[in-house]
């Protein structure tokens, strides 16, 4: 479904991503790890098309994507979920969430029906959906990051580190709801985390990302055992 191939990415004159292959097959929830500076967000940035590797390909659905615009690539069923969330605080939730519907805009059937499917992963934004999403605590405003990006329905999620700065009540949370998202919608989903325990525990198998280069991949179970990975992102 994802593949990339030798990729690489500079901002400036800065080389951010060495080398990146990988693939990811649909249905596949799959980790990325690293700690803060490993170039999990430009990684992710570069796939999405909101940066433009300086060589190398990336393919989705056997379509090359990595000179096609942002929009394109969420037309062909891609959307980034960004680290910090990015919503519009002065606006509802129910107007953030039609602004991730925006590649729909023609079809309000289909935007109602995703809108009741958001509502029902995430009753919270039901209940306050007249609500500004800038008075939401953090976590809410994941839930409605995450709700806004599933808007348009995306055969393929990317989530940029969506456990960043939340409690640990929250984080779980957050993970089930994302493993729902995978299991129940048939949604692939590349995971970006610094929060190796939980990612680990949620997804089926991982990439493990240093220096903009990927030093390990494998399955979850052989990741969490991998000394390496237990000493620098586990904490054992």
């Amino acid at each position: 479904m994802l593949k990339l191939s030798q990729v690489h990415t500079k901002i400036g004159d800065l080389q951010i991503i060495h080398d990146i292959s990988l693939e990811i097959n649909k249905g596949e929830f799959v980790s990325l790890l690293g700690s803060n500076g490993a170039g999990k967000t430009t990684l992710f940035r570069t796939i999405a098309g909101v940066l433009k590797p300086d060589s190398g390909t990336i393919e989705f659905n056997g379509q090359p994507i990595h000179r096609l615009p942002v929009h394109k690539i969420v037309e062909l069923g891609m959307v980034l979920c960004t680290q910090g969330r990015q919503l519009f605080p002065e606006l509802t939730v129910r107007k953030n969430l039609l602004l991730g519907a925006y590649p729909l805009r023609n079809d309000k059937k289909r935007i109602q029906k995703n809108m009741d499917r958001v509502y029902a992963l995430f009753p919270i934004l039901k209940e306050r959906s007249n609500q500004t999403a800038g008075t939401f605590s953090g976590g809410e405003q994941q839930m409605l990051a995450i709700g806004r990006a599933l808007m348009s329905e995306p055969s393929m999620l990317l989530l940029d580190e969506p456990s960043m700065g939340l409690a640990p009540l929250i984080v779980q949370l957050i993970a089930d709801i994302i493993s729902n998202v995978n299991h129940e919608m048939d949604t692939t989903i590349f995971l970006s985390e610094q929060n190796a325990n939980m990612a680990l525990h949620i997804t089926e198998r991982g990439y493990v990302l240093e220096s903009g280069s990927c030093v390990l991949a494998g399955d979850c179970k052989q990741l969490q055992n991998n000394e390496k990975v237990r000493k620098a992102y586990i904490g054992a």
